[in-house]
């Protein structure tokens, strides 16, 4: 066995092998750990132990000499926002500010004295030069025909221009339509689908409907001149109750004074025999005496009279009881 590897044997050992499941931060520019002799420098330059275990986690130590050391004591303070503007700065911004109106306001004096074009050059329509020309012609151009627009405008009056006149309404031929003609036949026209509308409306009535309805106008027109009150001895009310027919009257046949046979219309009435109807109304004096109904009303009579027996002797029975 060599010396060398005596030595290496006995007195010198390998750098651990760092562990996998450590979560320390690796610096860079550090080289991987190798295996072999460790060779310690004697001049440590930091005053830092080599042989020493450095805790990557612990604060770092610096050399007081060292640039970087010296650069730390500046100070880290930053600015944030825009940084207020000195005086100088501020007159020179307010210089170009005043410099840039100028200008504009001499290019719009110059825009406004500048001579009129002769008639030779050509225009276009909406008043610009025809041709190769900057952009400050092209707006002066513009301006120049929109104040003789609004010269002349102005100078026309409200002749011309149709302020405060009526407006013309056409058809899709191109005729002049007259509105207060129009609106008077659509007023005409509504009257006349009014009138129609009642019309009939009204002939759906039958006779004994429209001669109520002329009676009760007349009573109200003679209510305008009738007392407030009326008594049992009011002749008006006595002779309207007598002449009212009733088909179970017991005495209808002892009056001496009977009525024409005649309907509220003035037309003649059947004088015989002939079945009730549930509307009263009699038969014509035309009528041969054959009933040739569905026997509807038959038997809404009988069911009436059947219900009101059926109460008479459920009342009866009651009583019994």
């Amino acid at each position: 066995m060599s010396l060398a590897d005596y030595l290496a044997k006995n007195y010198l050992s390998a750098d651990p092998k760092p562990s996998s499941s450590s979560k320390k931060r690796k610096r860079k520019g550090t080289h991987p750990p190798t295996s072999g002799l460790i060779i310690a420098d004697d001049d440590l330059g930091w005053g830092i132990d080599s042989t020493s275990k450095v805790d990557e986690d612990g604060p770092m130590t610096v050399n007081a000499n060292s640039a970087e050391f010296r650069r730390a004591k500046n100070s880290s303070w930053k600015t944030v926002g825009v940084p207020t503007p000195s005086s100088t700065d501020q007159a020179a911004a307010d210089a170009i500010i005043a410099s840039a109106a100028a200008e504009s306001a001499a290019r719009n004096a110059l825009d406004e004295d500048e001579p009129e074009p002769s008639s030779s050059v050509v225009k276009m329509e909406s008043g610009a030069h025809a041709g190769l020309q900057t952009a400050d012609q092209v707006t002066a151009a513009l301006k120049r025909r929109q104040a003789e627009d609004r010269k002349r405008f102005e100078e026309d009056g409200d002749e011309h221009s149709g302020r405060g006149k009526e407006t013309i309404y056409r058809d899709a031929s191109g005729r002049i339509i007259n509105v207060a003609m129009k609106r008077a036949e659509a007023r005409k026209k509504a009257a006349a689908d009014e009138a129609k509308a009642a019309a009939a409306l009204e002939a759906q009535r039958g006779d004994v409907q429209r001669a109520q309805k002329e009676k009760k106008k007349e009573d109200l027109k003679e209510a305008k001149y009738l007392g407030v009150s009326r008594f049992a001895d009011d002749a008006d009310m006595n002779d309207e109750l007598k002449e009212r027919e009733r088909w179970n009257d017991p005495a209808a046949g002892f009056l001496s004074k009977k009525k024409q046979g005649k309907s509220v219309s003035g037309k003649p009435l059947y004088t015989g025999a002939a079945p009730p109807n549930r509307y009263g109304i009699r038969p014509g004096h035309r009528w041969d005496g054959v009933d040739r109904g569905t026997g509807f009303e038959k038997e809404y009579f009988a069911a009436g009279n059947r219900r009101r027996n059926l109460k008479e002797l459920d009342y009866a029975w009651q009583m019994d009881e």
